[in-house]
């Protein structure tokens, strides 16, 4: 046998050789990606392994399994700390209900009669701050509830037609006093939706007081049936034409404190829209906003269980 035939075996075995190590080397890249991506969408927990002998692929899964543990223990601790957070924040606002309604009742025991006219002036202006503050307070309060409660929400059947009309009927008299006039759009027949009803009026509630916020004279409450889908669905949108100078980001308007204009706009703490996302996300129900030309639209939609006349 020649010099160059036996060169040429061991070429053909050398590059044999080559191309199963690099095809088992790109099966465990492959099977480390799998692996990393499961980590990062599920919360994966397995340590990262090789079966392929080489120093430089098995240092590297070290290096990854060490970080991969590094980011768990900073997850964990990151969650711990946000738990301890709402737990505060829960705490702080139930620490506050109490001497805020000491002093509330004390202010209504006053009696103005007996008071100058300019003392009557402070008077109505603690009982006004004093309103706006229990606001704050309540809201911080639900808010942190509902962020730390994970108990899942028995959704019922709401008629959201009759909700909506008595809603509007109970809140004439505060619509009327904020000199604006409501248009009605609803289909002819009840829609029903799977639905907490106390949560769902709350969000009815809180979009209310967003429109009383920035809304100039009238605003629209409509209700459209988008069946579309393979499940048909409620839309319930409150929309108003906004003051010309005040600059919302819809992107950000259910963030939790955003507010819409900071100086003509200070009283809340921003949370009505974050609560009304939270409840959206209790019932599996969808929140969005959108803003065109001057005119403000919010958005609920829940899934639908049946029509009926």
């Amino acid at each position: 046998m020649s010099i160059w035939m036996i060169i040429s075996i061991v070429l053909f075995l050398f590059c044999l050789w080559l191309f199963f190590y690099l095809s088992w080397l790109k099966r465990e890249i492959r099977i480390i990606q799998k692996e990393l991506s499961l980590t990062r969408k599920q919360s994966y927990n397995r340590q990262l392994t090789v079966t392929l002998y080489d120093r430089d692929l098995t240092n590297m899964a070290v290096e990854l399994n060490c970080n991969l543990d590094y980011q768990r223990q900073l997850k964990l601790k990151t969650k711990q700390e946000e738990e301890k957070l709402k737990q505060s924040i829960s705490d702080i606002a139930h620490d506050l209900r109490t001497p805020l309604t000491v002093v509330k009742g004390n202010l209504q025991m006053i009696d103005a009669g007996q008071m100058k006219e300019q003392d009557k002036n402070y008077l109505n202006i603690c009982h006004d701050k004093l309103e706006v503050l229990k606001i704050m307070v309540d809201d911080f309060f639900e808010m942190s509830v509902l962020e730390s409660d994970s108990t899942p929400v028995n959704l019922t059947v709401v008629n959201a037609t009759n909700t909506l009309m008595q809603f509007v009927v109970d809140n004439e008299t505060l619509i009327r006093e904020h000199g604006l006039c409501p248009d009605i759009r609803f289909p002819e027949k009840s829609v029903i939706i799977l639905a907490d009803l106390r949560m769902f009026e709350r969000m009815l509630g809180n979009l209310l007081n967003n429109v009383m916020k920035y809304a100039m004279d009238s605003f629209i409450i409509s209700m459209e049936i988008n069946d579309s889908g393979e499940n048909p669905v409620c839309r319930i949108t409150f929309s108003n034409r906004i003051i010309r100078d005040l600059d919302l980001d819809v992107e950000h308007l259910f963030d939790r404190t955003y507010r819409g204009n900071q100086e003509r706009h200070g009283n809340g703490a921003g949370l009505g829209l974050y609560i009304v996302k939270l409840l959206a996300i209790k019932q599996e129900a969808k929140v969005s906003a959108e803003k065109e030309g001057d005119m403000l639209a919010v958005r609920m939609e829940f899934q639908m269980k049946e029509t009926m006349d």
